[in-house]
């Protein structure tokens, strides 16, 4: 694990690093808590939707910033990759579920602005407190029925690697470093990045879809038309470069995997026809950089997502100064 450890990062790297995952953190658990405990029920209904998204992106949040950040912080104090074990298969799960999870809420998000915005007399009805319920219930069904398939195929198909005492090659348990340790599992990989791609894309369809219409009925507005307009702009391109942040670490991500689809098969199957090698290989400069990238920008997400969708929100500004106020 030293050995491996020293292949990913430069020793001076450590400290600044520790402290960025330190800050990220402790940030991400504030700022989440913190707009949770703030957002209750709203008196008016046509809120009680926007609340209820927020909550549950909070939570999947929350459940995130628990699994990622600590068990990276651990491994960089103690200068060593992560150990296979139990807790790095609940990481693989947790991780990949939360991450599902906050992926399609703010789709679901969207789709509720879009439904505010452009059919705000039927806003109400449509979105009922039993149709909330039944969204975010499919939304978890969805989320955890992936990850369960998931860790199935991983624990079916896989075959550990019991040498190096069962050290990964990574600082956390995430999609990549797990098959990889598990002997790169290809159908388990088919089935991970073709729902991770499906779903990614369907988040930047509704998005698009969502957003364009908003901005065309703001321009289509009777009073002001300019102002209106300005607005409507600001607002969209406010959200779309928040959204980039959002999705940046899962674009990077379906990126690398389509990249080493067309450019790696056929190393992998090279090197499988040449036998397994008894010595665990140290992963490429680039390679390291990928993974420690990835990890900063996994915890990203958690910080903006209370402050795009929460505290920029008047009524939770309002509530929160109400929370504080209390105590």
């Amino acid at each position: 694990a030293d050995y491996l450890f020293h292949f990913l990062l430069p020793e001076l790297a450590v400290p600044a690093l520790i402290c960025l995952f330190v800050l990220l953190t402790v940030f991400s658990l504030a700022v989440n808590v913190l707009t949770l405990s703030s957002i209750g029920r709203s008196d008016d209904p046509s809120w009680q939707p926007r609340f209820t998204f927020c909550r549950n992106l909070m939570l999947s949040d929350l459940l995130q910033t628990v699994t990622f950040g600590p068990a990276v912080i651990h491994c960089l104090i103690h200068r060593r990759t992560m150990v296979s074990s139990s807790w790095c298969y609940v990481q693989y799960f947790v991780g990949s579920a939360s991450v599902f999870t906050s992926l399609v809420t703010i789709t679901c998000m969207a789709l509720e602005r879009y439904l505010y915005v452009c059919y705000a007399i039927y806003y109400v009805v449509i979105l009922t407190e039993r149709r909330l319920r039944q969204i975010l219930a499919a939304v978890w069904v969805y989320s955890i029925s992936i990850s369960t398939v998931m860790i199935s195929l991983l624990l079916l198909r896989g075959a550990e690697d019991k040498s190096d005492s069962a050290v990964t090659m990574g600082l956390l348990c995430e999609p990549d470093v797990v098959e990889q340790h598990m002997g790169s599992p290809r159908h388990l990989a088919i089935f991970r990045k073709f729902f991770g791609a499906f779903t990614l894309l369907l988040c930047l369809l509704v998005h698009a879809v969502s957003y364009f219409r908003m901005y065309k009925d703001a321009r289509n507005a009777v009073v002001p038309f300019n102002a209106v307009n300005v607005k409507a702009r600001r607002t969209v391109v406010f959200y779309c470069g928040m959204l980039f942040l959002q999705l940046l670490p899962l674009l990077i991500k379906v990126t690398s995997d389509a990249l080493w689809e067309f450019q790696g098969t056929g190393v992998l199957e090279t090197s499988q026809a040449r036998g397994n090698c008894q010595h665990k290989p140290a992963p490429t400069a680039t390679a390291a950089a990928l993974h420690v990238s990835l990890l900063i920008l996994l915890l990203v997400p958690p910080c903006i997502n209370p402050l795009v969708y929460g505290l920029r929100n008047a009524e939770v500004r309002l509530a929160l100064c109400k929370l504080l106020r209390r105590r």
